[in-house]
């Protein structure tokens, strides 16, 4: 039972993706995202992955001229960019070095991020600390939302709601279809497909939840298990690339000592 344990957590974030091992590190990331972006909006009132939101509301608060509101907003988009930049260039490090640890150290950036936040955010006193909590949330949820988007192909998201539940309808539409014209190709629903996407917005939405309470509960200091959950899965992919690199240095010593 450890064993199999054991190679589960050196596959869920490692280097060898299947549609299934894709699956199973999409609902952890769906649920740690609406953990995420429900602690954002309770404590600083911004949902942190909403980029069309916060779009929106850049350009609703220039209109008016409510400069603090443009601000923020200015900060979490910039924030949520680089957290997708900071995963290209951290993802094609490790790629470009056959790392098996390519995706976990990613995931390790944002769960060392989430654990430091959830311990200091309390200590700060700075008036503006908001805007801390806005950047270094929306920096996680951009690493985080590209990270997925790696693995998966781009072709899962996991803080994209407006997206999922869209494809949600289309599935139901092709279920509700009725293929009347025999000689014309068939539509065909997928509940694959369809059950995936009601899983990740359900988890989306429990961690929103749980997110909530928990940081009603003790404030920030929530967010310090959840970001242990990620530390553990990125721990075999990196202690596999941590050996390897000791065999390589070990083989290196041989040969000059011959």
């Amino acid at each position: 039972m450890r064993t199999r344990v054991a190679d589960y957590l050196l596959e869920v974030a490692g280097a060898r993706r299947t549609p299934e091992l894709n699956r199973h590190l999409a609902l952890l990331l769906a649920l740690v995202a609406g953990i995420l972006n429900s602690v954002g909006f309770v404590a600083v009132s911004f949902y942190t992955s909403h980029m069309t939101g916060l779009t929106a509301t850049v350009a609703d608060a220039i209109v008016m001229w409510r400069p603090a509101v443009v601000l923020s907003g200015v900060v979490a988009i910039s924030s949520f960019v680089v957290g997708a930049m900071a995963c290209a260039v951290i993802f094609n490090w490790g790629r470009r070095r056959g790392m098996h640890s390519r995706y976990a150290n990613v995931l390790l950036v944002e769960g060392g991020l989430m654990l430091l936040f959830g311990l200091l955010a309390e200590e700060l006193t700075w008036q503006h600390r908001s805007l801390v909590f806005i950047a270094v949330l929306c920096l996680t949820m951009g690493l985080q939302n590209a990270t997925i988007t790696k693995i998966s192909g781009a072709q899962i998201r996991t803080t994209h709601v407006t997206g999922m539940v869209t494809d949600i309808g289309i599935e139901l539409g092709k279920f509700a279809y009725r293929n009347r014209l025999r000689d014309a190709d068939p539509v065909v629903g997928d509940r694959n497909k369809l059950g995936m996407l009601a899983s990740l917005v359900g988890l989306f939405f429990l961690g929103g939840v749980i997110g909530a309470a928990g940081y009603l509960w003790i404030g920030f200091a929530f967010l310090v298990p959840t970001a242990l959950v990620l530390l553990v899965a990125t721990y075999r992919p990196l202690a596999e690339d941590l050996r390897a690199l000791r065999q390589a240095r070990r083989s290196r010593t041989g040969t000059a000592g011959n």
